[in-house]
């Protein structure tokens, strides 16, 4: 595994965001997720936690959704902390809070006070249900996101329940990437024009917006809206997993002619009349073929067997066998930084590449430095009221 490139805060090693300060209010999922991606790009992020607890409540030291990041402390229900907050706010180019609608506004952080103070502010809003319609005010998590917007219904068996595809499709797939997307667009008008805006990012929007290309196919008729019977989800033969012998499981992807032919030579059906897969009619006895098999070897043999080939087959791993393969290890796709295994920063940049500079920022650990650097002197009240 290799190690990326590491190094302090302003290392000859720049990032594209290289000069772009950002606050983050503190919170869970895909807020924090989405400051990460802007701090892994070079941006100097600040994240404001609460006095007390940490929101996930376990060893924020491990949470690597917080590298990269500096944190200060401010009790946003204490008389200064909301002018705090608006400090910051002001030396900032971008600011994140995932609150419910109205809870910003409520502490005294909202964009109204905040864009009076900088007019030029890209205010990003992340939440589940948006800031408006008849759920906005309403508590929710991702697989209730995506059971709204359609997402859910279109992943598992014909047969069985929808399959839950962990937080990855809703918080950060719908949530944090559409949250990213929107405040760098804001930010490239905000310094075009000096003028900035309120990005609200909602995973049930984001996670709907995901799906556009099956509403084109629903309108001409190449796509079923029921689950499990369709080219992309699993009902089509040559793309779905198979069991192998010893419990493991293959991910087959053979969609073109040509890798559909190479596939099944090497799955040793070459030289059987197999029924023609353009008919789904035929898609049940195709399906059985495939599947008795792959359960005639072990998943390390049909990984042999298929390896260097264009069959668009590959051995469904683990995360940590994914973070040992040999083509993720050559690309440092995942690397080793500050004792923890993780995902390196992506995309790549081939002039200004992502590091990871700072490890998980534990709460509180930067305020001195952020209070000199930002030229905010008023953290080190709030500081000393805890600390000192």
């Amino acid at each position: 595994m290799s190690q990326y490139p590491t190094g302090p805060a302003g290392s000859d090693t720049a990032g594209p965001l290289d000069g772009v300060r950002v606050v983050e209010l503190a919170g869970i999922g895909p807020g924090p997720f989405a400051a990460m991606l802007l701090a892994d790009l070079g941006a100097d992020v600040v994240r404001v936690d609460r006095p007390g607890r940490s929101p996930l409540g376990g060893d924020p030291a491990h949470d690597v959704t917080n590298r990269n990041k500096r944190s200060v402390l401010v009790d946003l229900k204490s008389p200064e902390g909301p002018r705090t907050v608006r400090a910051l706010a002001a030396r900032a180019e971008i600011l994140v809070e995932g609150y419910r609608p109205g809870v910003a506004e409520r502490l005294g952080v909202g964009p109204e006070a905040c864009l009076a103070d900088n007019p030029a502010l890209v205010y990003g809003r992340m939440t589940g249900w948006g800031q408006r319609g008849p759920l906005a005010s309403r508590a929710g998590h991702d697989i209730g996101y995506i059971a709204t917007a359609g997402n859910l219904s279109m992943i598992g068996a014909p047969d069985g329940p929808p399959v839950v595809p962990v937080n990855l499709l809703g918080d950060y797939a719908g949530g944090s990437l559409y949250l990213t997307t929107g405040v760098l667009a804001a930010l490239l008008t905000a310094r075009a024009t000096g003028r900035g805006q309120v990005v609200d990012a909602a995973i049930v929007d984001g996670a709907a917006h995901l799906t556009t290309m099956f509403w084109g196919m629903l309108a001409e008729g190449t796509w079923q809206d029921a689950r499990g019977r369709n080219l992309l989800d699993g009902g089509c033969p040559h793309y779905g997993v198979y069991e192998t012998a010893d419990g493991g499981w293959m991910a087959v992807g053979a969609l073109e002619p040509q890798f559909y032919a190479e596939f099944v030579a090497l799955l040793g059906l070459a030289g059987e009349v197999l029924p023609d897969r353009a008919d789904p009619r035929n898609w049940p006895k195709l399906r059985a073929l495939f599947t008795a098999r792959f359960k005639t070897a072990d998943r390390a043999r049909w990984t042999a067997v298929f390896e260097g080939t264009d069959a668009c087959v590959a051995p469904v791993l683990s995360l940590h066998e994914a973070a040992g393969h040999r083509h993720l290890a050559a690309r440092g796709t995942y690397t080793e930084a500050y004792g923890i295994t993780q995902p390196a920063p992506a995309p790549r940049f081939s002039h200004t590449p992502g590091t990871l500079r700072l490890p998980p920022a534990v709460p509180g650990a930067h305020t001195l430095d952020v209070a000199r650097d930002w030229d905010l002197p008023e953290l080190l009240k709030d500081h000393c009221s805890w600390n000192c």
